[in-house]
């Protein structure tokens, strides 16, 4: 009898590959497919568009573990359709996006960014940089999960005021307050700075649109660290150059890469960052305490133990 394959869409180190083989020794573990293979793949790591449509063909498939934490470019319908369960890789990028924002907050706050751009015309102008203070600041964390609390956590030693948003307004660890999302409009007026890190669900598309930026302060930052489709983008670039709001750290689009001809390239009130701040030192470590958790608990009694995602949540 053929065993069940666990395909591992990347590469990972081999001190993984012999606690995948003890946790499961009844599995095959394949980085490559035959076509002979496709209908035996029983757990894929990560998902490949290559195979997809035969994965999903196939009885056999029972679980995707996904190597990303947002899930939305995958087949969730089809997921849901076939009971294949779905776990995600939450909680890997909390501390590397947690300090990217903070890497963005204090650029901004004490005109280092200004002074990049200054170094670069050789110019000394001490007195034409932009500076304030981050401490005492309010800042609105727009999804309450691993992410915003590990920022939370990590900008309180800076005396920020941090409040959070989640669907239900529930209380989060880490926050002074916590309000349901479709009260965020009411919040963001006293608000220094709002910052994005929602999942992309039919939910939350847009909803930082014109209605949330127009009621932002005109001295107010705005970062997404999400998805991009969480973002009115031409709404936010209108915002940007009426200058509605005074600055907007974005490492997340719409559209990626970012066309060269969109308008936000040229602005000066804007940083642009090219979906980096998730890339975290040491994540094959990282991920793989999540994944062999999860396959204890599937080689068990199929179920997962960590990060499931409800498929008609998108979360």
């Amino acid at each position: 009898m053929t065993k069940p394959i666990i395909y591992l869409q990347r590469t990972f180190r081999e001190e993984f590959i012999d606690k995948i083989h003890t946790i499961a020794p009844e599995y095959q573990i394949k980085t490559e497919l035959t076509n002979a293979d496709l209908s035996v793949v029983e757990i894929s790591v990560g998902w490949s568009k290559q195979f997809g449509e035969s994965l999903l063909a196939s009885d056999n498939l029972k679980w995707v573990q996904s190597i990303s934490a947002g899930v939305d470019y995958l087949p969730l319908k089809d997921f849901s359709d076939r009971n294949i369960l779905l776990s995600n890789g939450s909680g890997i990028h909390a501390l590397s996006i947690s300090e990217h924002i903070i890497g963005v907050l204090l650029g901004y706050y004490r005109g280092l960014n200004e002074a990049v751009k200054k170094q670069e015309q050789e110019a000394w102008a001490q007195d034409s940089i932009h500076y304030d203070q981050l401490s005492g600041k309010n800042l609105l964390v727009v999804g309450t999960g691993h992410i915003g609390q590990q920022l939370s956590k990590s900008i309180h030693s800076l005396g920020v005021n941090v409040y959070g948003i989640n669907t239900t307004g529930h209380p989060a660890e880490g926050f002074v307050e916590t309000y349901s999302i479709k009260n965020m409009a009411k919040i963001v007026p006293e608000m220094d700075i709002v910052v994005g890190i929602l999942p992309g669900t039919p939910a939350t598309y847009h909803i930082f649109n014109s209605d949330i930026f127009d009621k932002m302060k005109k001295t107010a930052v705005f970062i997404n660290v999400g998805r991009g489709d969480t973002v009115h983008t031409k709404e936010l670039t209108l915002a940007l150059e009426q200058k509605s709001i005074a600055f907007a750290a974005l490492d997340v689009f719409e559209e990626e890469p970012l066309p060269k001809e969109k308008p936000l390239w040229k602005f000066d009130n804007v940083l642009i960052t090219p979906h980096i701040s998730g890339m975290t030192v040491d994540f094959q470590n990282k991920f793989m305490k999540i994944f062999l958790a999860n396959l204890k608990s599937y080689v068990a009694d199929k179920e997962l133990s960590v990060n499931q995602v409800e498929l008609k949540r998108g979360y």
